[in-house]
């Protein structure tokens, strides 16, 4: 009970430092923004039900789905859950799926998501692992921003749409001072408004990482985000960009 993340998708499940990229997901903001991920202020219940060969673990949470720090205004709830088997523990192979339905403004929300990970070692040194995520939901948050005289459509009709796949190759180098290192290369497609004005958002994120403690206790990494718009806009965001980055960060116990 309190503020926290709720269960839906896998990007909850693990903090910004461990993320296999420059940062989570366009999606996972955008569905953030929306009450589904990121903090918000509600309860939660998790746990793990043994199924025999395919362990299941599971997650329930009721929220106001209005943000980090930000109380509840108008009494709709947000009610979501996620489910993860692991299918294949040798590989750690799971899959996940993720549901939920609320109410904002006496209107009806929902949320649904897909989810997959994959670990293949491929000799003493070298590994590779997958992440991939599907999400699709009603972008209230963009229908409610519109005057009442440009809505078009129901609620419903605002659909944003997302997909995302992270390959992710690893050298362990095993050194004093210099652990492995890394090659990823994120590809998303978002879709705000798949049914109105649609204006999908490619987005690849190739990257290097030089890891210097285990576990990402400190890591360097280099690499471009690549963003095309199916249209570009002029003097807004939607537009084709390319953006270089070095970034260091540590954690400190």
């Amino acid at each position: 009970v309190g503020q926290f993340r709720p269960l839906f998708g896998m990007e909850e499940t693990y903090p910004v430092d461990v993320v296999k990229s420059i940062d989570y997901s366009n999606s996972y903001y955008m569905f953030g923004d929306n009450g589904w991920t990121s903090f918000q202020i509600g309860a939660a219940v998790t746990g793990s039900v043994d199924l025999g060969s395919v362990p299941m673990s599971y997650g329930v949470s009721v929220t106001n789905g209005n943000g980090k720090n930000k109380t509840d205004n108008d009494d709709g709830k947000h009610y979501s859950s996620r489910l993860l088997f692991n299918v294949d523990p040798k590989h750690k192979i799971n899959v996940g799926i993720s549901g939920g339905i609320g109410e904002v403004q006496r209107q009806t929300i929902y949320a649904v998501g897909a989810e997959a990970t994959a670990f293949f070692p491929m000799g003493d040194r070298w590994s590779i692992d997958f992440q991939l995520e599907a999400k699709q939901g009603v972008n209230h948050q963009l229908y409610f921003s519109q005057p009442v005289d440009q809505r078009l459509g129901d609620i419903d009709d605002y659909l944003m749409k997302s997909f995302y796949i992270l390959p992710n190759v690893r050298y362990d180098l095993g050194k004093k001072r210099l652990q492995t290192i890394e090659f990823a290369c994120r590809y998303e497609y978002l879709d705000g408004s798949a049914h109105f004005n649609s204006n999908g958002r490619q987005t690849w994120v190739p990257m290097v990482s030089l890891e210097f403690l285990k576990n990402y206790g400190a890591r360097l990494q280099v690499g471009m985000q690549i963003d095309n718009y199916k249209t570009n806009i002029e003097q807004t965001k939607s537009y084709n960009s390319n953006l270089a980055f070095i970034q260091f960060q540590c954690r400190l116990q």
